[in-house]
């Protein structure tokens, strides 16, 4: 095995160190036959030593995550980041469909602390504290993510689709959905801002790929769903 490979769907690729690796809707990786998804979209590519996820596409944007959910970041157009961990975690949404790769690396550049994980309190990022209401929003958003094995990809639940998962009124549902969105901006997880339409759709994907890249929400959280199921709550 080479340096760097890319597993989707249980298929590995191994990237040549000078040649660039496309991935997309057609190219070396070709991801899926999905109209909303660019024709180049991601490139790997390795220079001065180091491998780099350029985002060559115009208007899909990717998250990025180390293993332990620990890092993360916003992948753009027009933006690049380098690999550095030794398990790299991208997922990004072309339409109503959300997809996930991992890059592995046998000498990466960074290795990362583990922490005790013995740890105390209530689901946080940083300074934010969710109900559990709220946290069954996201769940219940992220839950084909979470049953889903592996690299893969997925459907993101319209808003209605997981409000009648919880059993719960539709405008209810998107109070709550709002009020998680706010308090993550709140924080500096960007792409929760916006309004209907489209705008709802990107919203939605933004935070269930937040969510779970983060370790925010994990399979050890579905059996929230029936427990919130028809809650009136606050």
């Amino acid at each position: 095995m080479r340096e760097l490979s890319i597993d989707y769907c249980g298929e590995w690729f191994e990237p040549v160190p000078d040649e660039v690796f496309v991935i997309g809707r057609e190219g070396d990786l070709a991801i899926d036959d999905n109209p909303y998804l660019h024709r180049r979209f991601l490139e790997v590519a390795r220079y001065d030593g180091i491998w780099w996820l350029s985002n060559v596409g115009s208007m899909i944007s990717a998250t990025i995550a180390d293993g332990s959910g620990g890092m993360q970041a916003w992948l753009a157009p027009g933006a690049r980041i380098p690999l550095v961990f030794g398990l790299t975690t991208v997922v990004f949404t072309a339409g109503p469909t959300t997809y996930e790769f991992s890059v592995h690396q046998n000498s990466p550049a960074f290795r990362h602390q583990a922490k005790d994980p013995e740890a105390d309190g209530e689901t946080t990022i940083g300074p934010v504290v969710f109900t559990d209401s709220q946290k069954a929003i996201i769940v219940a958003l992220a839950e084909p993510m979470l049953r889903r094995e592996g690299t893969g990809f997925s459907a993101i639940p319209s808003s209605a689709e997981a409000a009648r998962r919880l059993g719960w009124a539709l405008t209810r549902f998107n109070r709550k959905l709002d009020n998680v969105c706010d308090k993550l901006d709140r924080v500096g997880v960007a792409g929760l801002r916006g309004g209907g339409g489209k705008l709802a759709m990107n919203r939605r994907a933004r935070l269930v790929e937040h969510a779970v890249t983060s370790h925010l929400v994990t399979a050890a959280d579905l059996p929230l769903l029936e427990q919130m199921k028809g809650e009136a709550g606050e």
